[in-house]
């Protein structure tokens, strides 16, 4: 038999991984093949189709949509661990979600409203659960888990490239109904998720919750004490807290950066077709920057996760100075390149990339195993938290220049990434800790003898 520990190394990933790439990213596309024309929909006239609401109001239910629809995992996890388990919960949140979708299809108002309450609810219930599902496929290989939510975190990018291309095409066969066929693909696409998750299930039950008697065996081997575990619990609402910052900034792109796109730039271009920019940059970005973060760790030079973190919170800080820069070279007022515009999405690409996933991981590698469906919830309700200042933030976009607009979420993206690098010499240890803790237990269970 092998050392304890070598043979991991040699393991290639499970097959339920594919399985949650393909759930994930027609779920993503569903998700965002509605989102890229939801803001552009509510504004539109009644005659064009649209819902005829102000730039206010707009911005209101865009920010309580996004908000509630990363809130409500907060919820869904705590289902998931204490009544139904992982899979039922997904399946229930991608039915829900399904029939969101094709609410949205019909035209008269009450149907929009209770098809973005479906969906609210669906996404509590699918989003966290699937996330925490593939990080107990990684029980016993904790050093694959990065790779695995980078690999995860492009299926949701795959996904999110080709639906805004999607929506803009079908909302242009027809000036009215033309949105409602957009929305009919995104029910289509959360069809094609449920039915990949449904045929496949096998592959994927290894990353149902733990039993008990399992969960107590974890607990046992990892040797967690009370204080490790409010340390951990610390550190993860710190995190949690400095990510508001940055979603408050990224969510700008369903609305002030598509408004922007739609008024302040030079292209003819559908203002939805440039929320395919930042996933296509995530997919063309990821390679680079990991071989980038593996160059520095044969040097012993990377980053801590923390670090990348605080990194990420800087780069979106120069997203929103781009944009500050492009309103200023407009005059507030005027049409400029859209290259300004592309270059924002590239810069803040690269802040996501350093943050998003990392955050993901995080979540799975310090929540105690009996909290980890709640936790995972938690970095959603921050995203929540976050969605929702974005639309807050937003109804300002008509009172106030541009330049200002901007230059305020430089100003709170800076303030988030001097709290993580403050916070570093607390946040290090913690980290290192339960990574450390995580390689021993897989390094133990991997020794111990195998049943007959």
């Amino acid at each position: 038999m092998s050392l304890p520990g070598t043979s991991t190394h040699k393991k290639r990933h499970p097959k339920g991984l594919p399985v949650l790439f393909l759930t994930e990213m027609w779920e993503r596309f569903s998700f965002y093949c509605m989102l890229s024309i939801l803001s552009l929909y509510m504004i539109e006239h009644n005659i064009g189709g649209g819902l005829g609401f102000s730039n206010d109001k707009t911005s209101q239910i865009y920010g309580l949509y996004v908000g509630l629809v990363y809130f409500t995992p907060f919820l869904g996890g705590i289902i998931a661990d204490k009544i139904f388990g992982i899979r039922k919960t997904i399946i229930i949140g991608g039915l829900f979600m399904m029939a969101g979708h094709f609410l949205l299809a019909f035209r008269p108002l009450p149907f929009f409203f209770s098809a973005l309450c479906c969906l609210i609810i669906g996404n509590g219930c699918f989003k966290p659960n699937i996330s925490v599902m593939l990080g107990n496929l990684y029980r016993d290989m904790p050093e694959k888990k990065d790779d695995a939510y980078n690999i995860f975190y492009m299926g949701i990018n795959v996904g999110a490239l080709f639906s805004p291309l999607v929506a803009a095409y079908l909302r242009s066969l027809h000036p009215i109904h033309g949105w409602h066929y957009a929305f009919a693909a995104a029910g289509v696409g959360m069809i094609i998720s449920l039915i990949t998750f449904l045929m496949f299930q096998k592959h994927v039950r290894a990353g149902e919750n733990i039993s008990d008697s399992n969960e107590s065996q974890m607990d046992q081997e990892v040797q967690l004490t009370p204080q490790q575990a409010r340390k951990r619990i610390t550190a993860l609402l710190v995190i949690f807290g400095a990510v508001i910052f940055f979603w408050m900034a990224f969510h700008q792109n369903g609305l002030t950066l598509t408004f922007w796109a739609r008024d302040a730039t030079d292209t003819t271009l559908s203002p939805e077709l440039f929320q395919s920019v930042n996933p296509f940059f995530v997919l063309a970005f990821t390679p680079l920057l990991v071989g980038f973060w593996n160059f520095l760790r044969r040097r012993k030079f990377e980053p801590s996760t923390a670090a990348k973190l605080g990194i990420g919170m800087l780069l979106t800080a120069g997203c929103y100075a781009i944009m500050a820069s492009a309103a200023f070279a407009g005059g507030n007022a005027g049409r400029v390149s859209v290259s300004w515009l592309i270059s924002a999405y590239a810069v803040i690409t690269m802040g996501e990339l350093c943050l998003s996933p990392m955050g993901l991981s995080l979540v799975s590698k310090l929540a105690p195993w009996k909290i980890r469906g709640m936790m995972m919830g938690g970095w959603f309700a921050a995203t929540a938290i976050g969605n929702y200042l974005s639309g807050l933030l937003g109804s300002f976009w008509d009172n106030w220049q541009h330049s200002t607009f901007f230059i305020v979420l430089v100003v709170t993206s800076l303030f988030a990434a001097a709290l993580l690098f403050f916070l570093l010499k607390f946040l290090n240890p913690v980290i290192t800790e339960a990574e450390q803790q995580a390689e021993e237990l897989a390094a133990k269970m991997e020794a111990k003898p195998k049943p007959l």
